[in-house]
């Protein structure tokens, strides 16, 4: 099935490719605009984006498999990500991915049933200075807890 862009979307592609000289270098600010409206990244977008920036397919899915704010299937409302880099697993991050998968009753990579919560495990989210640490959607928590995150997780609500 095809998703193709709507006019709108179309629109604001051209808007952000006309500050770059070379329509390349637009590859991640389209991206997020696609990803804003979609929700997502499907193969077929990654393959419209590649054809409208003159990329081939595969240097496009290189990009969005490799950063962690791009998301290649639905997300839910809340996409937590915690770290597990060296400075966050020194610091019981571990124990904080565990927590969260209890409390939400999912594993790394699902969504809650009622589609709130994604739980995503990352490399790093660059604060090794608030470590052990975490992102929702684009907001950063650090120094966590279990008590802290069921504050974070209510106040969600």
């Amino acid at each position: 099935m095809s998703r193709e862009f709507t006019p709108a979307l179309k629109e604001r592609i051209e808007g952000v490719l006309a500050h770059y000289p070379n329509k390349q270098a637009g590859l991640l600010p389209v991206l997020r605009l696609v990803q804003s409206e979609k929700g997502f990244i499907s193969a077929e977008d990654e393959r419209i984006v590649a054809v409208l920036l003159g990329l081939r397919p595969i240097k496009v899915r290189e990009v969005v498999t490799f950063y962690t704010l791009f998301a290649r299937k639905p997300l839910g409302k809340f996409h937590i990500q915690v770290c597990s880099n060296l400075s966050c697993s020194l610091s019981g991050g571990e124990k904080i991915l565990e927590h969260l998968k209890a409390r939400l009753g999912i594993r790394i990579g699902q969504t809650t049933p009622d589609g709130k919560y994604t739980l995503t495990e990352v490399e790093c989210l660059g604060a090794c200075e608030q470590a052990p640490c975490m992102m929702v959607n684009f907001d950063y928590y650090g120094n966590l807890d279990p008590e802290k995150i069921d504050r974070i997780l209510e106040g969600l609500k």
